[in-house]
């Protein structure tokens, strides 16, 4: 009787170590906002999440301003991704550009600028929280 409980005790353990392991996604399919105004900005945002190690797809949508990609976690994180945005001069929740990687961005591309997104026809404005 003893070694029946100690082999299902044994047995018990193994479950739930096992359950206790954070597995890392290889495609982990992951959305959130980047602020940007146009098609350069699109392209430059597209460049940086791609130029991330482990980043397999990345599109960036110039009317929501939502950025869809598909990374694998077991080389890169998302805090990694979110901060090579910034660095290529737009701003991402939680990691805002450095003034002098949003001074490096091409005149048009001035999202903070509110006379630049009026001058996008208006229906590009986003919404500042």
């Amino acid at each position: 009787m003893k070694k029946v409980v100690f082999i299902f005790s044994i047995f018990l353990i193994g479950f739930t170590t096992q359950g206790q392991q954070v597995k890392n996604k290889k495609n982990a399919k992951i959305a959130f906002n980047v602020d940007g105004i146009c098609g350069m900005c699109k392209k430059r945002i597209e460049t940086a999440a791609l130029k991330t190690k482990g980043i397999k797809f990345a599109i960036w949508d110039v009317k929501t301003h939502q950025l869809n990609v598909i990374l694998n976690e077991q080389k890169t994180s998302l805090k990694t991704l979110k901060t090579n945005i910034a660095a290529a001069g737009h701003d991402v929740k939680d990691f805002t550009a450095t003034e002098e990687a949003y001074a490096a961005v091409h005149p048009c591309c001035k999202y903070r600028d509110n006379k630049i997104i009026l001058d996008h026809e208006g229906m590009l404005k986003k919404e500042r929280n």
